[in-house]
C-alpha cells in the first residue's frame, strides 16, 4: 500500500483503517480453526480501530465479542444480525431485559450472575446461550473447577443454553506448552460428562497451541495483525497484515551542528551535523511518550530513487510532535509523509521501544486523530 497523503487533512496525522487487512486476517483464523466457529473480539472500539471498519471487514464471522451492553446496541442499530457475546456477561440484572431484547449470548462468570439469570421472568420466553466461564488457573474470572459444575447444572436446569469457556494465561509464552496442557487437563476433567460447545482459543492459541481450540475460537489481536507476544518477529511469518496505518507529515526540518540538543530535557545529543524532521504527531495523539531514541519512522521517498526507509525518533516525544534523524534521507522535506506504524513499521516495534505492547498503542489512539475506512 503506498502512501495516504491524498487523504490527509487539517492537522496533518490520520489513522486509515484497511478492511481488506480485517478480511484477510479473519481468513487466516479460519484456516488455522477450520472446524471452529469464530467469536471476532473487538472490545475497546475494536482494540482502537473503531467499529465502523469491523462491521466491515470482519462481516463474514460467525459472532462479534465485546464487553458493553451499549456497544451491542450499536452493533444492532448499524445493521449486524449475527451472534454478540458479552464477554464480561452482565454488569447490572436490569440489564437481562435489553441483553435478550438485543439477543446477546452472555458469558457467565460468578455466583451472582447465576442467581441473576435463576431469577429472570423472561427466561422461559427466549433463553439466552450462556458460555459459563471456568478459572482454569488464569485467576481472574471464572468458577473455580470445584464448583463450575454446580453452576452448570443449575444454569441448564433454568432452560438456558450451555456452553463452557475458559482463557489460557499463559499461551502467549510460546515456550510455556505445559501451562496451556495443564490449564486444558483441568477444564476437561471439570466438564467431563457435561455435554455443551467449548470455546478456548484466543489469539496466541489458535497460533501456537492448535490441540487448544475448542468449538468457538476468540481472536482478538491478531485480527488486527499484532502479536499476542508482544514481538513482531514472533507472527513474522504467519501471515497476517496490519489493519491501522497511522501517517502523518513533516511539518519541519532543522538544520542542528555536532553538540546541539534536541526537544525537552535534551536527551538526545547530535553526534555530528544533521538534519532533523520534525513530524506531526505526539503523546496527545496516542503515541508513547516513553518511545525511545531510534523507536521506527518510517519516511516515504526518503531515497533518491522514491523508495522510503526508517529514520528513527532523537529526543522526547512531546505533546503534539516527535522529531527524527534524517540524515540518511537526503529527498525528505516538509510536506513528506511518514509512518508511524502499519505496514512498513509494526506496531509492535513500536511498542517494544516503548515499554509496552502493540495492544495499548491501538487501543491508545487518541480521539483527536482522524480515521479514514479504507
Amino acid at each position: 500500500m503506498g502512501s495516504p497523503a491524498d487523504s490527509l487533512i487539517n492537522r496533518p496525522i490520520v489513522a486509515s483503517i484497511y478492511t481488506d487487512a480485517f478480511r484477510h486476517n479473519l481468513n487466516r483464523v479460519r484456516e488455522l480453526a477450520p472446524e471452529a466457529k469464530i467469536w471476532s473480539v473487538i472490545k475497546a472500539r475494536a482494540y482502537g480501530n473503531c467499529f465502523d471498519a469491523a462491521i466491515i471487514g470482519l462481516a463474514s464471522t460467525d459472532g462479534f465479542a465485546l464487553l458493553d451492553i451499549a456497544d451491542a446496541s450499536w452493533l444492532r442499530e448499524h445493521g449486524w444480525n449475527g451472534r454478540i457475546l458479552l464477554l464480561e456477561g452482565l454488569f447490572h440484572d436490569n440489564e437481562l431485559k435489553l441483553a435478550q431484547e438485543l439477543g446477546c449470548d452472555l458469558v457467565v462468570h460468578c455466583e451472582v450472575q447465576v442467581q441473576w439469570l435463576e431469577q429472570f421472568e423472561g427466561k422461559a420466553h427466549k433463553p439466552f446461550n450462556v458460555f459459563l466461564k471456568m478459572n482454569s488457573g488464569m485467576n481472574r474470572l471464572g468458577f473455580k473447577p470445584s464448583s463450575y459444575r454446580t453452576a452448570f447444572h443449575r444454569l441448564h436446569s433454568a432452560g438456558y443454553h450451555m456452553h463452557h469457556m475458559t482463557h489460557f494465561a499463559n499461551a502467549d509464552q510460546v515456550d510455556q506448552q505445559p501451562s496451556v496442557g495443564n490449564q486444558m487437563e483441568i477444564f476437561s476433567q471439570a466438564i467431563d460428562g457435561l455435554e455443551a460447545p467449548t470455546s478456548l482459543a484466543n489469539s496466541a492459541a489458535i497460533l501456537w497451541h492448535r490441540n487448544a481450540l475448542g468449538d468457538w475460537v476468540r481472536p482478538g489481536i491478531m485480527l488486527y495483525g499484532a502479536s499476542p507476544t508482544g514481538n513482531f518477529s514472533d507472527i513474522k511469518n504467519a501471515k497476517l497484515n496490519a489493519v491501522m496505518h497511522l501517517h502523518s507529515e513533516i511539518i519541519d526540518i532543522q538544520e542542528l551542528a555536532k553538540g546541539d540538543r534536541i526537544g525537552y530535557g535534551g536527551r538526545y545529543l547530535a553526534p555530528e551535523a544533521m538534519r532533523v524532521g520534525i513530524v506531526a504527531c505526539g503523546y496527545a495523539d496516542g503515541y508513547p511518550r516513553h518511545a525511545k531514541d531510534g523507536t521506527p519512522v518510517w519516511v516515504f521517498n526518503a531515497r533518491d530513487d522514491g523508495s522510503g526507509l526508517v529514520c528513527p525518533i532523537v529526543g522526547r516525544v512531546s505533546m503534539d510532535m516527535l522529531a527524527i534523524d534524517l540524515r540518511k534521507a537526503p529527498n525528505a522535506a516538509i510536506g513528506t509523509v511518514v509512518e508511524l506504524w502499519g505496514e512498513n513499521v509494526p506496531v509492535d516495534d513500536v511498542a517494544q521501544m516503548s515499554g509496552t505492547i502493540g495492544y495499548e498503542l491501538l487501543c491508545a489512539v487518541a480521539p483527536r486523530v482522524p480515521v479514514v475506512i479504507k
